[in-house]
């Protein structure tokens, strides 16, 4: 129920339409009977300065950022978190009485399924697929879970020299090398965790997979793949990989869990993780 004192919540991106997060989100508050609602926000990229201070002057309380923000509202902010300034991005902004406070869940999120899998990490070597901005909270979750080496493929040796680049002056240690698509072969055999952080196997080509059979032929059974998209479900690649005996996760949990470590932080309580993660199921048609 809105009343007068309800207070605001919600996601900004463009377009924003598509996003779950409204339904986690709303549903974790009506569980709790909390007296906040989560609205979606769509913002133009030049409309990004006045939508903040337009949320200052209504007094919101707290909101998330999809693309193509995520970058762009760092110099818009108070504060930034030394996670967020790892990554290089902010996913999720708080009020305070300083002003607007920003850090970055994706990395928490991405973690959170991959703990259940191990009690170490620090004998695991992760190949993270792509070298854009889910990449880096990926990096960076490996990071903190104390993987010794994680190795970033990606297609262009540009963009690859940069992406290392930027994480020289990181506030985390982090282990990070990174390699032309054609070192796969000799990558792969020695992986325990693969990721794919590239746009391939959404739709509208949803039979299409980072890697070819002849690289799955160098996974050993038994390894990590985490696919970050989570429609469709399973991906060409999780299916790969479940044919190869490979431990299939896929990018939903990332999801769930990145927004309950948002609403927490804003909210100051636990959340109802299983709540959120049944409305998100549901919604994408996965019941079982």
């Amino acid at each position: 129920m809105i009343t007068g004192s309800t207070q605001l919540l919600g996601v900004i991106g463009h377009p924003v339409k598509h996003s779950l997060s409204p339904l986690m989100h709303n549903a974790a508050i009506a569980h709790l009977g909390a007296d906040y609602i989560y609205l979606p926000f769509p913002v133009a990229p030049a409309e990004l300065p006045a939508a903040i201070a337009g949320f200052a002057a209504i007094g919101l309380r707290g909101f998330n950022i999809t693309l193509p923000h995520k970058q762009a509202i760092i110099p818009l902010l108070d504060q930034v978190a030394d996670v967020a300034q790892a990554i290089g991005a902010v996913n999720t902004v708080l009020r305070t009485d300083a002003g607007w406070q920003g850090t970055n869940t994706d990395g928490a999120g991405f973690i959170a399924p991959l703990k259940s899998l191990r009690s170490t990490w620090s004998d695991v070597t992760a190949v993270v697929l792509g070298n854009g901005g889910a990449a880096r909270a990926v990096v960076a979750g490996c990071a903190q879970l104390g993987c010794p080496a994680i190795q970033v493929v990606g297609r262009s040796p540009e963009k690859l020299s940069q992406f290392l680049q930027s994480w020289q002056t990181s506030p985390l240690t982090v282990p990070l090398s990174v390699h032309p698509w054609g070192d796969l072969p000799t990558l792969l055999p020695q992986a325990n965790l693969v990721v794919n952080t590239t746009p391939v196997g959404m739709a509208p080509q949803v039979d299409a997979s980072p890697l070819t059979q002849e690289n799955w032929d160098k996974v050993c059974p038994g390894t990590i793949a985490y696919d970050l998209i989570y429609t469709p479900n399973p991906t060409r690649f999780l299916q790969q990989a479940r044919e190869r005996g490979a431990i299939a996760l896929d990018g939903l949990e990332m999801l769930v869990q990145q927004g309950a470590a948002a609403l927490e932080l804003w909210l100051q309580q636990p959340v109802p993780v299983e709540i959120m993660r049944q409305a998100a199921r549901e919604h994408l048609g996965l019941t079982s």
